[in-house]
């Protein structure tokens, strides 16, 4: 039997996942997971965001990051001009819609969460527990060591993150028995190709959640690559909101 999983996942978040204050225009917290086949992921999707960075900027290592692209800073001052940020834009977008892999969105609903639980527990440790079920049910409940690769975020978080981790893996999920994951953390400079996809997904999804009503042509495309049972639904599945 394989020591490996032939999967890869990435792991990033969307807003913040604190209940002291809750920011009124972006009431919610999103954890994304992208799953992708480590086939796909060498051949496919590394050397397609390679070449867009050698494209647009002359080097590979830049950081795809979505608030910076969002708000032209850092590397992305110069997409101030209307039509460079709309020409990378389509072809970042047309890249996410062209490469090969599955997403898993939790979004907590902060303020409906606060009102319905008195001791409301930490909404990233919700969401990935919730994520990490579905992606059990993803790889069909398969027993070989998959590596799920998380951005650090500061000790005290990370030791935090770690210990539900282990607590969920542990048999404190649906299925009440052992799930064969293992937690890795990267830096923040960490240039993974995984990393940025997730973090490119993570905002769309919660905005669809927010004005489901709004243009969201990100979320049209991720929308397709979203967990689905067998009868085609990814409400619950590859999408899922709490409360």
């Amino acid at each position: 039997m394989k020591e490996f999983s032939e999967y890869i996942i990435y792991v990033d978040e969307s807003g913040d996942h604190g209940l002291k204050t809750i920011d009124p225009c972006y009431p919610v917290f999103v954890l994304v997971f992208c799953i992708f086949k480590k086939d796909d992921y060498v051949h496919k999707v590394v050397p397609l965001l390679q070449n867009f960075k050698f494209k647009h900027f002359g080097h590979d290592q830049v950081i795809l990051h979505e608030t910076d692209i969002r708000r032209d800073r850092g590397d992305f001052t110069h997409l101030k001009s209307k039509q460079m940020k709309t020409d990378f834009l389509n072809e970042l977008t047309e890249i996410i819609e062209n490469v090969p892999f599955t997403v898993i969105g939790l979004v907590i609903k902060k303020e409906l969460y606060l009102q319905r639980y008195k001791t409301p527990e930490n909404p990233y440790h919700i969401a990935l527990r919730y994520g990490l079920e579905r992606v059990t049910y993803f790889l069909n409940r398969q027993t070989t060591k998959t590596h799920v690769v998380v951005e650090k975020r500061g000790k005290v978080e990370d030791d935090e993150l770690e210990l539900e981790f282990r607590r969920i893996c542990d048999g404190e999920n649906y299925f009440q028995k052992p799930l064969a994951y293992e937690l890795v953390f990267a830096d923040k400079k960490s240039n993974s190709a995984g990393l940025q996809l997730a973090d490119l997904v993570a905002r769309p999804i919660g905005l669809h959640i927010l004005k489901p009503e709004q243009e969201n042509r990100a979320f049209e495309i991720i929308s397709k690559k979203l967990y689905r049972n067998g009868r085609g639904n990814s409400n619950g599945y590859g999408l899922k909101c709490f409360p």
